[in-house]
């Protein structure tokens, strides 16, 4: 009978109490008093209270000192020593006893189960404010019961439901906590258990209550044949003061997602136990908006899709201003983009919640309202596109107040600080910006190559309506441009800035007519800036937090945020700068080809540091492998002078003899194959033996080439090899190119030729179009016939076995190569 013992202890400490001094109401409106206030008697017996505590024997000396500190100070108000001292004392086993006892329903501690709930419950709460004592693996391991409660009551036996049925309707006999306080009031002279989340209280008379079934009651309201225990709302709210402590730990979102919080909460809420709205939910929401949002759509996609239409459709019900309040809460309960359960039709839930936007993207909203509408917006778009959004006049309404609060916002004083939440609905419109440049562009574009008047595929715009989208996109970038223009160095790591600097590279990629001089004005900013991120200077931790909080998924490699991700997103707009006169001279004096280098290098490393995992594309080598193409196209000189090309051929000759390896990765080979060509056809024959690194890779480039067509397709027309066919477009031109480039090294260095006859490259090619009847199409051709000149030119020994097998093949695809057949002759 040790709970027993200690209740007793318990009556008489507080009568004790009560006739000596006492300052609970002393404080002015009952409020509770903190530790530094205690008076002398109060510290000595609160110091004997945790002497006792240290030194008990047993649960019921433990019992009696907890519940005696709680009349005298609640946890809420104890210094973090004090906690430590009772937590070193009291330990985590017996809370955790206490609960496994009550849910097990024994009898062996003599107290109902529901005071042991509360006890256990409370003790929990208060030795959970301390941090490290959340964090304690006695304090994870209750979890799971907690969790059990909350969504579904104490699983108590029929008879011991029944006796908590009894003692629930005796309780009207007995004096009512309400008449305790008013007792209390009266006399003021005791001081009642403090009743807040964080401290100890007493085991409340009524922990739990009975209702009508697991599931709640019938939809007639009468209880269904297997009924429950409803906890009651001071013991729901310990246990969640416990689970939100833990959350806020860092690696608290982990522990619970580990321990079943996900479907458990789920449950208490589809079962409508007791806080499960007022707290459950927003414990909910803050597990699916950080790091483990995706996890915990993998590993409970049923609960949180269910979760996500009742959420939706308390949002669509709603009205006026608790409508736009919930506009906050429902991005938190949507997929990740990409990460919506396979076999999944969002749609009909998107459908039902642009509808309830629509009205109030309408509406005439202050910046405060309008700031989540946009949020959310841009979140529904983020994962399903513009099909769902509505009809397209209404698309256009978004997108323009989307730029207008864009204008509004950005076009402040230099000096201005934007708030959280105006940097937060910049972000949002920013997104939305983005994807609906994406469809105005492609909807221009076809109006180019038509009569008739283009419609995109999602938003069915109109020409004139995709001409207005672009007219407020490009006023929009305008002012994303004179806001980067204010940016000083020092402002480099904040992500807002980095949200802003994503926005305008996207518009960049895709739109680069508009805005000519005030782009090419802002490209020293461009580059210091990707220069910044690339070189590490940039607080990679806090940009991918940040990202999390502004709702913003779309990382471009997937994973954390890191610095890279700045010159990942310059790279298109570099490409398309690049080729055009003036921005490059402004590029050239930024060294941005020692730029597009250092990544690669970087990029390169980490594709090698993977080792054998299986390597996917990082489509952003390509594009710079793309932007320095341009250069060695179109500078020549600089090529030959600068040092970094130097460093890139270094590059190139270590990494494309490891990628003839890996197919998944052939853009890539093909990529920095054909760059190297480019850049051979530059560099002047050596003087000394050729370098090893040289060799290494114009082998490596001649065992590529060869490899794109089929040898052994037989009589009939030259087919793609199957390990090429997949990539062919992309590659097909890149391989054309690199055919022409190693034309001109052949020329440039002669030394190459010996490498084209052992390396079998002509052997292999000669023999293909002499068995074929004609190559693909006539760039193909082309190309080959271009290289196949050149070699004829440089090497008599390969001029003589073109010629023998032309005598042999005449009518075959290699005797259609007029070009060839005349610089036979005429050598």
């Amino acid at each position: 009978m040790a709970l027993a013992m200690a209740e007793g202890t318990f009556i008489v400490s507080s009568e004790s109490d009560s006739s000596g001094e006492h300052t609970g109401s002393e404080e002015g409106e009952g409020a509770p008093l903190a530790i530094d206030g205690l008076s002398a008697a109060q510290r000595e017996v609160l110091e004997r209270c945790l002497h006792t505590l240290t030194h008990a024997k047993n649960d019921s000396h433990t019992l009696a000192a907890l519940l005696l500190i709680t009349r005298l100070c609640p946890a809420g108000q104890l210094d973090t020593a004090t906690l430590r001292r009772i937590f070193e004392a009291v330990g985590l086993s017996l809370p955790a006893r206490l609960l496994v006892t009550a849910v097990r329903g024994s009898d062996a501690s003599g107290l109902p189960p529901e005071e042991l709930l509360s006890l256990g419950t409370a003790l929990l709460a208060a030795l959970s404010t301390d941090p490290d004592m959340a964090a304690h693996p006695q304090l994870l391991t209750t979890i799971p019961l907690l969790l059990g409660l909350l969504a579904d009551g104490p699983k108590w036996s029929p008879q011991k439901q029944a006796q908590h049925q009894a003692r629930q309707g005796m309780e009207p006999d007995q004096p009512s906590q309400a008449e305790d306080e008013q007792s209390s009031q009266s006399t003021n002279t005791t001081k009642e258990p403090v009743q807040d989340t964080a401290g100890f209280k007493a085991p409340s008379q009524d922990a739990t209550s009975p209702t009508g079934s697991e599931e709640g009651t019938a939809e007639n309201g009468a209880p269904t044949s297997h009924s429950t225990v409803k906890l009651d709302e001071a013991l729901a709210t310990d246990c969640y003061q416990v689970l939100n402590t833990v959350c806020a730990l860092p690696r608290g979102p982990d522990q619970l997602l580990a321990r079943g919080a996900v479907p458990a909460l789920c449950r208490a809420l589809g079962q409508k136990q007791t806080l499960s709205h007022e707290k459950g939910l927003p414990l909910l929401g803050a597990l699916l908006s950080g790091k483990t949002k995706e996890r915990a759509w993998s590993k409970h996609p049923a609960e949180l899709l269910s979760l996500l239409a009742r959420v939706s459709q308390d949002f669509c019900q709603a009205t006026g201003l608790t409508q736009l309040d919930m506009c906050a809460l429902v991005p938190q309960f949507l997929p990740s983009p990409g990460g919506t359960p396979k076999d999944t039709d969002l749609t009909p839930t998107m459908v039902s919640l642009w509808a309830a936007l629509r009205p109030m993207l309408q509406a005439k909203l202050t910046p405060g309202q309008i700031g989540p509408v946009l949020v959310l917006s841009a979140c529904l778009l983020d994962l399903c596109g513009w099909e769902p959004v509505g009809p397209p006049k209404f698309c256009c309404l978004l997108v323009n107040r989307a730029c207008v609060e864009v204008r509004m916002g950005l076009e402040e004083p230099p000096d201005t600080e934007l708030s959280p939440q105006l940097q937060q609905t910049l972000t949002a419109c920013y997104r939305v910006m983005e994807a609906a440049m994406e469809q105005a562009c492609s909807s221009q574009g076809v109006a180019q190559q038509s009569d008739a008047q283009p419609q995109t595929a999602i938003t069915g715009l109109s020409l004139q309506q995709s001409r207005q989208v672009l007219r407020v996109l490009e006023e929009a970038f305008s002012a994303v441009i004179y806001h980067l223009q204010q940016v000083d160095p020092s402002r480099y790591g904040d992500p807002f800035i980095f949200a802003t600097f994503r926005s305008l590279c996207a518009w960049l990629a895709e739109e680069t007519s508009c805005l000519k001089e005030e782009v090419t004005a802002l490209l020293p900013f461009l580059m210091g800036y990707a220069r910044s991120h690339l070189q590490g200077e940039s607080h990679d931790q806090g940009l991918s937090n940040w990202m999390s909080e502004m709702s913003v998924g779309d990382c471009s490699q997937g994973g954390a945020w890191t610095g890279k991700d700045a010159v990942r997103y310059l790279l298109p707009a570099l490409c398309h700068l690049s080729a055009e006169d003036a921005p490059r001279k402004v590029l050239l004096t930024l060294d941005t080809p020692g730029l597009l280098v250092t990544f690669l290098t970087q990029g390169w490393g980490d594709l090698r540091g993977k080792g054998g995992a299986a390597l996917a594309r990082d489509p952003s080598m390509e594009t710079a492998c793309s932007a320095l193409l341009n250069f060695t196209v179109t500078e020549p000189e600089r090529v030959r002078k600068d040092p970094c090309f130097r460093s890139l051929e270094s590059l190139l000759s270590e990494a494309l003899p490891v990628l003839l390896h890996k197919p998944r990765l052939l853009v890539l080979a093909a990529n920095l194959c054909t760059l190297g060509l480019m850049i051979g056809r530059l560099k002047p024959a050596p003087k000394a033996p050729v370098e090893a690194s040289q060799r290494r890779f114009f082998s490596a480039a001649l065992r590529f080439l060869r490899g794109a067509l089929d040898s052994s397709s037989g009589p009939g027309p030259v087919r793609v090899s199957p390990a090429w066919e997949e990539w062919w477009e992309e590659a097909g031109e890149l391989w054309r190119l690199g055919l022409q480039a190693l034309g001109g090294c052949v020329k440039a260095q002669p030394w190459i030729i010996t490498l084209v006859r052992e390396e079998g490259w002509l052997n292999h090619t000669l023999a293909m179009l002499g068995s074929c009847s004609t190559l693909p199409d006539p760039h193909t051709q082309g190309a080959l016939e271009e290289a196949l000149c050149a070699v004829a030119l440089q090497c008599p020994f390969c001029r003589q076995d073109i010629s023998v097998l032309l005598k042999s093949s005449a009518k075959g695809a290699l005797g259609s190569m007029d070009s060839l057949m005349k610089s036979l002759t005429t050598n």
